[in-house]
């Protein structure tokens, strides 16, 4: 811009603080001609229609809002002046004083906050966002919100009123999964988001605070009170639908039925598709004067409830037709005390009064990733970002894998003690989808740091060659099944990481006093898993290929090691005559076998292999070789020097010598 045009709109700038609205608007409309570029034209459009608004012209004002989001959609700081104005002419109303250009009634000040709405979807009545925070029951700000088991969350009182209502376990209004309800009763309020939202909205948990105070007075009749707090609630929230519906039927016990009429229209307005309201609005057009919907109310010329407003006299409520606008979902009606006491939650706002938290909504996300999540959103177990958040039924909040690692030894909260066990048995160790969201929204470049480390170590931990978990426990050979009950800690840990990183394998090798296990084992594929409720788990697993320890590691409670895999070297001369030798032995000594004794080693081990058409096809030679050793009578250490032979022909000579030396001994 230049100097002129920067005079212009200075000029614009004191004629608006100096009330001359209309000269601030005729300034702006000015200079918006001809500018091209689309931000600078955004910013002069919302200059423009606050001072019209100023100025009473709130039809211009409202389109002219409109055209601004049509550019790009409108941010909370565009709208804090016309906030700050309705939220005065709010106040203003309540306190009797009627000012020129202010809003004259509650239907204009109800037109006017539906069109803020419009203008910007999901912001606050402080103009600030939350669509982030909003509760999918209520459509409002998120208070007290409860984590269910898949990982959505939802106001608790919300989550309380629909088991009322269904009498049933509650289910996941955003997944529908059937297989996920909760018993409401046993889950608590999410700390961390708790204490996130009131650090970050702490005006709306004064809100918050007052409207549970109305609900408790007014469940103890003394409904004068109970109106007081709710007056205080809608001077701090002047955009909350919820608390407009509340006051209305508290003002309908007290007989005020006009106050109750512009409450519920009000509600109307802010939220203009939730039948509860309507029905409300109908109600109470009863009980009044039907005059009072007359053809000037905006529901009179917005909604087709109006013309019933006038005829439903003499009519059923089965008579009424639903609005053709509204959401086609039926809803149990409650009395009025039900609704106020058990009604959703409010709205999320930030003060308009105050500069303080005004100003800490253009702090850029990384500022504010300093000032709250930093202090929030890191797990107790290590000084790092919450990586995959898991809400545990108790309400704390943790990393998934931290999580699992403190089940492994303690099916408690490690908070809070709370016993775990039913939650460990379900094992739907679903992500919190609202923590990880603002996660990743507000702190990008800390997320991306806190996934390239796990990346990193889950890459460490997917290698097959180094640091490859070792389980230290039996013999295991190529081909041959492996079932494992797996109990201790560290090995719960390395079974997890091997399924997370998706090699689904780990090597076993026999113990060894010296170094800790034998410097030759099998490498264990894992095809099933079944869990118990107190952790432990069977895990059927087979044998893939032969390898030779090169370095013994630890990590974590469990042993490591570097290794080199061992292929058999392929022979020249026939190994034929060896193996047709080694073969008659095994079938001599299968079949001196009980028939009860055959039936536990197929059931272990299953049935014994056929005849390999080709003996060297594979690196690790016929697989029936492999089955007779697991199932012959030997001790580990004389199995092992087996597992370390690369020679077709050492290893049948050496089967059939065993063979042989059994078969003499049973002669003896």
């Amino acid at each position: 811009m230049g100097t002129e045009s920067e005079s212009m709109l200075q000029l614009a700038a004191e004629a608006f603080q100096s009330k001359n609205f209309d000269l601030a608007a005729d300034i702006y409309e000015c200079q918006l001609a001809g500018l091209g570029d689309p931000g600078s034209r955004q910013e002069l459009m919302v200059k423009r229609a606050d001072a019209l608004a100023f100025g009473g012209k709130f039809t211009e004002a409202f389109d002219v809002y409109r055209q601004a989001s049509e550019i790009d959609r409108l941010r909370p700081a565009h709208l804090v002046n016309l906030i700050e104005y309705l939220s005065g002419s709010i106040r203003r109303q309540d306190g009797g004083d009627s000012q020129s250009g202010s809003l004259k009634t509650w239907e204009e000040v109800g037109a006017a906050a539906a069109a803020v709405a419009a203008a910007c979807p999901g912001t606050d009545a402080t103009g600030c966002g939350y669509a982030d925070f909003s509760c999918r029951i209520c459509l409002s700000f998120l208070f007290e919100p409860v984590t269910l088991p898949c990982g959505h969350c939802f106001c608790k009182k919300c989550l309380e009123r629909e088991r009322k209502e269904k009498e049933r376990p509650v289910m996941c209004k955003e997944c529908r999964d059937s297989s996920r309800v909760a018993d409401v009763q046993s889950y608590r309020v999410n700390v961390v988001l708790s204490s996130l939202l009131a650090k970050w909205f702490p005006t709306l948990h004064q809100t918050g605070r007052l409207r549970r105070e109305g609900n408790g007075l007014y469940a103890e009749r003394k409904m004068e009170a109970a109106l007081e707090k709710y007056n205080q609630a809608i001077l701090i929230a002047p955009m909350d639908h919820i608390l407009f519906s509340n006051r209305s039927q508290i003002h309908s016990s007290l007989k005020h039925y006009e106050n109750a009429l512009r409450d519920a229209e009000m509600a109307c307005r802010l939220k203009p598709h939730w039948f509860d309201f309507l029905l409300l609005l109908l109600s109470l057009s009863q009980t009044i004067s039907p005059g009072l919907l007359s053809s000037e109310s905006s529901l009179a010329s917005t909604t087709p409830a109006r013309s019933v407003g006038r005829e439903v006299k003499g009519q059923q409520k089965s008579d009424i037709r639903r609005p053709d606008h509204c959401f086609p979902r039926k809803r149990k009606r409650r009395s009025t005390e039900e609704e106020v006491e058990e009604g959703g939650q409010g709205n999320d706002h930030k003060k308009s009064r105050s500069g303080e938290l005004l100003e800490s909504s253009h702090i850029p996300a990384p500022a504010l990733s300093l000032l709250h999540f930093n202090s929030v959103c890191l797990c107790v177990f290590s000084p790092r970002l919450f990586y995959e958040p898991v809400t545990t039924p108790c309400g704390h909040t943790f990393c998934l894998q931290c999580l699992e690692r403190c089940l492994d030894h303690n099916p408690k909260c490690p908070l809070c003690k709370e016993e775990l066990s039913e939650y460990l048995v379900q094992r739907q160790y679903c992500k919190t989808v609202l923590m990880e969201n603002l996660i990743s929204k507000y702190l990008p470049s800390e997320l991306m740091e806190r996934q390239k480390i796990q990346q990193e170590e889950m890459a460490e931990l997917s290698n097959l060659n180094k640091n490859v978990p070792i389980f230290v426990c039996t013999m295991a050979f190529p081909t041959v099944p492996c079932p494992l009950h797996i109990f201790e800690p560290c090995y719960r840990l390395m079974i997890r990481r091997c399924i997370e990183t998706g090699t689904n394998c780990f090597g076993m090798c026999l113990g060894d006093n010296l170094k800790g296990f034998a410097d030759y084992g099998c490498l264990l594929e894992i095809r099933d898993v079944k869990f118990f409720s107190d952790g432990r788990s069977v895990v059927d697993t087979i044998g893939r290929r032969r390898f030779k320890v090169i370095q013994h590691k630890e990590r974590d409670g469990y042993n490591t090691a570097d290794i080199e895999y061992l292929e058999d070297v392929k022979q020249s001369e026939s190994c034929s005559l060896c193996m047709m030798q080694c073969m008659t032995r095994r079938l001599v000594w299968v079949n001196s076998l009980k028939a009860e004794q055959k039936e536990r080693i197929e059931g272990h081990f299953g049935p014994m292999p056929e005849k390999d058409s080709e003996l060297q096809a594979c690196p690790n030679g016929p697989s029936w070789c492999w089955w007779l050793l697991a199932v012959l009578p030997l001790e580990g250490r004389a199995q092992l020097p087996f597992l370390a032979l690369t020679s077709l022909k050492d290893r049948l000579s050496g089967i059939r010598k065993v063979l042989l030396f059994m078969a003499q001994s049973k002669h003896r």
